[in-house]
């Protein structure tokens, strides 16, 4: 049966091609009929979240505007900043030969919210409202100074292409809740010159249905998910069944772990057919919902993030284990307070609105929600006074809230400058693994080996941020 021309081979075929069985196609309307033992049942403790949403702010949003008050930067506001503070740091060319790199104050002012009593500046007015379930650590730091590679750093812990990205590692890691959707979900919001590589969601080394799957706003969710025009849904699933039939006997004589990644690839978008056109119709939640996230008048299919928040708690629902939203735009060189406020503008009240509502629903507490870019702003201007300001991978902030995390609360610090860790400091690695230890997995022990060595996501570092977990 190896040769096309082979007679076994096409009596085989032509016995089984009428449908392959009433079996196969009773195995993609109905998959749990032969459902495979799920991953994660050997969780190396019990896990505080189950899933996961992960607001990426990309770009660098500014922690010294937005989460980190610094009064000593108010009061040498238009002064150099001194030396001592700024050592031996590297610079992008974009500052590095500035003659002065004067201080900026913050463009926000910042007050005690909630119970808790935890500092937001006010471009967050709805995030103040649910300060109380914000975990903010202020004393992150990372190593690239550009977006690409930092980008690249937080979402696989390695500056260099290739490796898979977080989302992937915990679907490998602990499965999915649902066979009618991927794992990992990816929803793209936001402009600006920087882009959002497919990449960073990649499955790197994993088998490849552990791959990030990008929803669109219009059109198809997911690209060619519709039939094409002609062809009926069980025509289809017939064509699907002979193709992965192919591939199954394919997968028997190479074991080539990308085919089996392709069978569950076909046998997914299928499914998908049906589920995803209930999943992004927004228009069957209530209108007070829909006011909640501030698009009760948006018209469908615009794609705006604060639709995609409320798209990601749909997705957690229908048992998506990895929710990733990416807004673009953070990266404020210049014209700072204009284009900052317009960000906090469109995110604001969405974001608070998923953590309102997931707390309604009784799914906070075991959802983690992540938010952060790839690194901070500079304490100094960029151009002219108060116009932009840099990259900064010295210090920055990331919050997280739910899942397992003490709200109304703030860990490390940062000098009075807000450019250097003064206290706690808390590595990318250190994130990874305190994220995947909340997930109830030991970030040392969920490894893949992959030419001869095994890979993590925190490479060979990494230390959980205890003090943080509730």
């Amino acid at each position: 049966m190896n040769g096309i021309n082979d007679p076994t081979r096409r009596a085989f075929l032509q016995r089984t091609s009428a449908g392959l069985g009433a079996a196969a196609l009773a195995s993609l309307l109905n998959p749990r009929l032969f459902a495979k033992p799920r991953p994660g049942s050997g969780l190396h403790f019990a896990p505080k979240a189950k899933r996961v949403i992960y607001l990426f702010m990309a770009g660098g949003p500014s922690h010294v505007d937005l989460w980190d008050p610094k009064q000593r930067l108010a009061e040498m506001h238009g002064q150099p900043l001194p030396p001592s503070i700024r050592q031996n740091e590297r610079l992008t060319l974009m500052t590095r030969n500035q003659t002065q790199h004067l201080c900026a104050r913050s463009i926000s002012s910042f007050a005690p919210c909630g119970q808790s009593g935890l500092v937001v500046g006010d471009l967050f007015p709805h995030l103040r409202k649910v300060a109380d379930e914000l975990c903010v650590i202020r004393s992150m730091y990372t190593e690239p100074i550009n977006h690409d590679p930092a980008v690249t750093f937080l979402q696989t812990g390695s500056q260099e292409p290739g490796r898979p990205s977080m989302g992937s590692w915990l679907t490998w890691g602990l499965g999915n809740e649902t066979d009618e959707l991927p794992g990992f979900v990816v929803l793209l919001s936001g402009r600006t010159i920087q882009p959002l590589l497919s990449r960073y969601w990649h499955s790197g080394f994993l088998p490849g249905h552990h791959q990030g799957t990008q929803f669109r706003s219009q059109g198809d969710a997911v690209l060619y998910l519709s039939n094409p025009k002609g062809m009926s849904r069980e025509s289809r699933g017939r064509i699907v069944n002979a193709v992965n039939a192919l591939n199954r006997l394919k997968f028997d004589a190479l074991r080539d772990p990308e085919i089996q990644a392709r069978i569950d690839s076909f046998e997914l978008a299928y499914r998908m057919q049906t589920s995803v056109p209930d999943l992004m119709d927004l228009s069957r939640e209530p209108e007070s919902t829909r006011r909640l996230y501030g698009i009760a008048d948006e018209p469908q299919g615009k794609g705006s993030f604060a639709r995609n928040c409320l798209l990601a708690r749909r997705l957690l629902e229908r048992g998506v284990r990895f929710v990733q939203l990416f807004h673009a735009g953070w990266d404020q060189h210049a014209r700072l307070q204009e284009k900052l406020p317009i960000q906090c503008q469109q995110t604001d009240q969405a974001t608070a609105a998923l953590i309102q509502d997931l707390k309604t629903r009784g799914m906070l507490k075991d959802t983690l929600i992540i938010w952060g870019g790839e690194f901070g702003r500079t304490s100094y201007s960029q151009g002219k006074l108060g116009d932009g300001r840099d990259h900064h991978a010295g210090c920055f902030t990331v919050w997280l809230a739910g899942g397992g995390v003490k709200g109304g609360t703030t860990y490390g610090e940062t000098d009075d400058f807000g450019y250097n860790v003064a206290a706690d400091p808390v590595h990318v690695h250190d994130l990874q693994a305190t994220i995947l230890q909340l997930l109830g997995i030991d970030h040392e022990k969920l490894t893949f080996r992959f030419k001869g060595r095994d890979f993590r996501l925190t490479d060979v570092s990494g230390k959980v941020v205890d003090r943080i977990l509730a």
